[in-house]
C-alpha cells in the first residue's frame, strides 16, 4: 500500500490477522525521518540490496496491474450478472481474455 495507509492501527490490524504489512513509510513532515529515508534508499542502491518487503512490494504491484487490467478492460468492473457461479464465470473469462491478450504480447 502506499504512504496514505501508513497508520498504527492499520499495521496492528494486518499483524493480528498474522499478515505482515508492507505500506510505505510516511515521514509526516518529520524534515528529519524523511532525510534518513533517503539516505538509507541511497545505501542499499550502492549496496545493491533489496528488502524482503520491498520484492513482495513489487510482486503485490504486479498483481495490482493485473486487477486493474481485469477491472478495466476485460469487463470486471461491471458485472451485470447475479450468483456466486455466474460472476466466478464472469470474471475467468475475463481472466482467459487477459491471458490470451498477454500471451499476444509476449509472441509480438
Amino acid at each position: 500500500m502506499d504512504a496514505a495507509y501508513d497508520s498504527p492501527q492499520i499495521h496492528e490490524h494486518s499483524r493480528a490477522l498474522g499478515h505482515i504489512p508492507i505500506i510505505d513509510i510516511n515521514p509526516r513532515r518529520n524534515k528529519q525521518l524523511k532525510e534518513e529515508l533517503e539516505e538509507e534508499s541511497k545505501r542499499r542502491h550502492v549496496a545493491n540490496y533489496k528488502m524482503a518487503e520491498e520484492v513482495r512490494y513489487n510482486e503485490r504491484s504486479t498483481v495490482e496491474r493485473v486487477n486493474g487490467r481485469l477491472k478495466d478492460e476485460f469487463g470486471g468492473r461491471m458485472v451485470r450478472v447475479r450468483g456466486h457461479a455466474k460472476v466466478m464465470c464472469h470474471l475467468m473469462f475475463g481472466i482467459v481474455v487477459l491471458t490470451a491478450d498477454q500471451l499476444m504480447r509476449f509472441v509480438e
